[in-house]
């Protein structure tokens, strides 16, 4: 295994977990290096191009102006999806480049609330809604800092660390890889 160097779009904690998390596997030593970059998008992206997009414009953000290392964007928002009831699920995204190749990865998705959801769609962060509307049940624990709405949601049993590193290793595949997916440069 080798070392790398990681520049982050981002200096939230929890997504620099999901990095270290879906990264460290890879690698004998990381060293991750943050920074907080625009993503370009609206502050609640909806649909996989704005997402994508969003991730895209931190990875290459990250990575500008050095010479060296992987650059990572994560952004998470809504797809449409009318398979569930609200017609909307969040789902996180990675882009990891290397100043020539990239990679694009996915999260699994869950639903929100429903008044979570119609706030989301004006675009009104859809943290700000969930704040006020999210009761945890009798007898649930407080989940620790950082654990994110999908750890409040789940009691702690998914953290936001944990979601967002699925699709950090996700991306990462072209990479680990490059004889089954090619040298191909990304758009």
């Amino acid at each position: 295994m080798t070392q790398a160097r990681v520049h982050v779009g981002t200096q939230n904690a929890a997504k620099l977990e999901a990095v270290e998390l879906g990264l460290a596997p890879f690698f004998s030593k990381l060293e991750l290096k943050s920074r907080e970059v625009a993503s370009g998008v609206d502050e609640q992206p909806i649909g996989f191009d704005e997402i994508i997009t969003g991730a895209r414009n931190r990875a290459r953000a990250a990575l500008a102006d050095r010479n060296d290392g992987l650059g990572v964007g994560i952004e998470d928002g809504l797809i449409p999806l009318s398979h569930v009831p609200t017609g909307y699920l969040n789902v996180g995204c990675c882009v990891i480049f290397d100043g020539d190749r990239e990679g694009l990865g996915l999260s699994s998705g869950f639903e929100y609330p429903a008044d979570c959801v119609e706030a989301a769609v004006t675009r009104v962060p859809i943290g700000d809604r969930f704040e006020e509307v999210f009761v945890a049940p009798p007898g649930w624990s407080v989940p620790t800092p950082g654990s994110g709405n999908i750890g409040r949601l789940t009691n702690g049993v998914l953290t936001r660390a944990a979601y967002g590193a699925q699709a950090v290793t996700c991306a990462y595949l072209r990479f680990l890889h490059p004889n089954l997916y090619g040298e191909s440069v990304c758009r």
